[in-house]
């Protein structure tokens, strides 16, 4: 396989350097800002860069420890790159919107996504012997519950680590991980804090190309430094059950 590459033309060529309007702009993020240009702000691509592959060994090195990955990014721009960088390397994500508790109630959580492994499973015979109103409020029911946690069925555990796109976005989500001190790491733009999360990567969070490279890049060097996979998710989880350190 090809090492995977990044640098900082490839960056400038997705927009990743462009920041917010100057006035929308968050004084923590002064020291990723490069320059101003009609009123826009430049993100430095040498720090991004740098802090993209900072924070790719450090989820690295995590997957190699058996860790698992939960990437969130519910923004209309990162839907469904993140659905896609999580399967790439087998790991959970988030693209509806976050459901409060999803980590720090993650056993009310479980019960939920039992529930709908459930309907799943045995929807034949459910729906064998009841009338059509019911089977019309249960088959919504699932929908609902699958479009909540499709990307997270197979989680029997916490994730080992977060990683959003938008840290305004993604807030609740970055102070449950906080909470029970799960490492935290996102693409983090100039109206943002960057020490909202334990690893920032600088650079522009609404535009789908710089969101796209800089996932490819970390999910395909996770799967070349790992071996990770697809296919990995579910033998993960399966053998890690008893490992769970929330308890229901």
């Amino acid at each position: 396989m090809a090492k995977i590459q990044i640098n900082t033309d490839m960056l400038m060529q997705v927009g990743a350097h462009f920041g917010h309007p100057s006035s929308k702009w968050n004084p923590n993020f002064e020291q990723f800002i490069s320059s101003k240009k009609n009123g826009i702000h430049i993100i430095d691509l040498v720090q991004t860069e740098k802090y993209l592959k900072r924070a790719t060994k450090e989820l690295c090195n995590i997957v190699k420890q058996d860790g698992s990955i939960l990437f969130i990014g519910t923004k209309k721009q990162a839907r469904n790159i993140i659905q896609e960088a999580a399967d790439t390397c087998g790991m959970y994500y988030i693209v509806e919107r976050w459901l409060g508790g999803t980590l720090t109630n993650f056993a009310t959580i479980k019960k939920s996504i039992k529930r709908l492994l459930t309907l799943e499973k045995e929807s034949s015979s459910i729906y064998k012997n009841i009338t059509k109103k019911e089977s019309v409020m249960l088959q919504r029911e699932k929908l609902k519950l699958s479009d909540l946690h499709r990307g997270i069925k197979s989680m029997k555990r916490i994730p080992s680590a977060i990683f959003v796109v938008d840290g305004i976005t993604e807030s609740i989500a970055i102070k449950e991980a906080k909470t029970l001190d799960i490492p935290t790491f996102g693409i983090i733009d100039s109206n943002t804090d960057p020490n909202i999360v334990d690893f920032p990567i600088p650079a522009n969070d609404d535009s789908v190309k710089c969101i796209k490279l800089i996932m490819e890049y970390i999910t395909g060097t996770i799967n070349e430094e790992t071996g990770k996979g697809k296919t990995d998710i579910d033998e993960n989880t399966d053998t890690s059950e008893n490992k769970e350190t929330v308890e229901s």
